[in-house]
């Protein structure tokens, strides 16, 4: 279909939440056409309907290595149903050009969703995988969160965002996780 303007951190609809889908129909199976051409154009792990001015929930993502096969997914509607353990990671966002920062996440997630033919489908993500991390993060732009309000560090983020030319953490977004907090110290504990 077409590669679309990906919006920036700062653009008002980042932060609103997306409607369900209530039929794949042919304005959504273009949505996702235009979302993975979008993705793929800018090396992207994944990308979510707001990112493009959809409000819609949908989001695409493909974990794939430069020496594998495309391997693109489609999730509409999706809903994290369990998610347990913590890690802490190294996340960019295409919102966020060139900007990373560490942020805490669910070491394992498991969701429920649509594809692009309507079926509904479980998958599992475990171990802090790169696929586990990258639901995580598409379906909180479907929630109008950002990568950022996981930061473990607001005062390092602000400094990487400013590096970046973008606007500061809004520190009433941050996140308060205690369950991934517990799970990290679990972690140490045995460690």
């Amino acid at each position: 279909m077409a590669v679309k303007k990906v919006l920036k951190y700062g653009e008002k609809s980042l932060r609103e939440p997306s409607k369900e889908v209530h039929k794949v129909s042919k304005k959504i199976t273009e949505l996702v056409q235009d979302l993975l051409d979008t993705m793929y154009a800018q090396n992207g792990v994944g990308l979510a309907a707001p990112q493009i001015g959809q409000n819609l929930r949908v989001f695409v993502i493909d974990v794939s290595s430069n020496n594998e096969p495309l391997s693109p997914m489609v999730f509409i509607n999706p809903k994290i149903i369990k998610k347990s353990g913590g890690v802490i990671v190294e996340e960019g966002c295409l919102s966020f050009p060139e900007a990373y920062a560490n942020v805490k996440r669910y070491k394992n997630v498991m969701v429920k969703a649509m594809d692009v033919h309507g079926k509904t489908f479980v998958t599992e993500a475990k171990d802090g995988s790169l696929l586990a991390r990258a639901i995580q993060h598409e379906n909180d732009h479907l929630d109008g969160i950002l990568f950022i309000d996981h930061c473990v560090n607001r005062f390092e983020m602000d400094s990487i965002l400013e590096q970046h030319h973008l606007p500061p953490v809004e520190p009433d977004r941050l996140l308060d996780e205690p369950e991934i907090e517990n799970a990290l110290e679990n972690k140490e504990n045995n460690d």
